[in-house]
């Protein structure tokens, strides 16, 4: 079992901040990472079509024998994650969880921004599971919709960017925030724009980071870890439903290195 992949779903390209995250502390681990791109983005589309979307996501997996399914995507964690998790025969992780406890950790005003995609942010998915560890903590959240294009035109040190970061996030600022979490996993891109305008008093929290440090701690639990293994490139396969180009094009800036074997499926 240990050296089954790991499975990673996104609606799109975004979730690949989560598997370079797993790439660098799990070097052994083999993924198959599938990109819906012929139907993104999912934030602005209904709970019940983003559902579907989703079950389609994992029923592929599933397929491909995977040990572990990482929900790389925000928008479904905070749609319906414990009803894939339901219907699943392998542990279904989401990014929300993970980011909501690095954030209670984090926080010391017991202010927290959190910012995210439109569907995101209206299911106050974070908010509830902040809550749920530490019902005193305030939350100020903040639907950051041009953020994405931004990101995948590759826009992350223009004058453009560094003043819509500011239209967005200066409110939460001066709102008192001491912690801010990047609920969409494009948005660990502009982590250092991020931080320019904000300065380093408001501490960033990087929802793809502790997603893969809840994937090592799950997988050790469940004695799934795999700790052997030469490393090399062939142990990554990548899925699209549409315009792979593209997407190996955008991929390689998120993960810094070269998609070598990338495949158009349908769902």
């Amino acid at each position: 079992m240990s050296s089954k992949p790991i499975g990673v779903f996104d609606s799109g390209v975004g979730g690949l901040t989560v598997s370079k995250e797993i790439m660098e502390l799990l070097p052994h681990e083999a993924i198959v990472y599938l990109g819906d791109t012929a139907r993104v983005p999912y934030g602005s589309k209904s709970p019940e079509t983003i559902t579907r979307y989703a079950f389609e996501g994992l029923k592929f997996l599933l397929s491909m024998n995977v040990k572990l399914v990482v929900i790389a995507c925000n928008t479904v964690s905070a749609t319906c994650l414990k009803e894939l998790q339901n219907n699943s025969n392998v542990p279904v992780i989401g990014v929300i969880e993970a980011g909501a406890r690095a954030a209670v950790r984090t926080t010391t005003s017991k202010k927290v921004g959190v910012i995210g995609t439109e569907m995101t942010v209206k299911s106050k998915a974070y908010e509830n599971a902040i809550k749920e560890i530490d019902s005193e903590i305030m939350i100020l959240s903040k639907a950051c919709p041009l953020f994405v294009p931004l990101i995948e035109e590759g826009w992350l040190d223009k004058e453009a960017t560094y003043l819509t970061i500011a239209e967005y996030l200066m409110p939460l600022k001066k709102e008192g925030i001491d912690t801010l979490v990047l609920g969409c996993t494009h948005y660990p891109l502009l982590k250092p724009s991020i931080a320019r305008v904000l300065g380093e008093e408001i501490k960033l929290v990087d929802c793809a980071k502790e997603t893969a440090i809840m994937v090592k701690n799950t997988l050790e639990f469940q004695g799934l870890l795999n700790r052997e293994g030469s490393f090399n490139e062939e142990i990554y396969r990548y899925f699209v439903t549409d315009n792979p180009e593209k997407f190996k094009e955008i991929g390689e800036r998120f993960l810094n290195r070269k998609i070598e074997h990338i495949e158009k499926v349908r769902l």
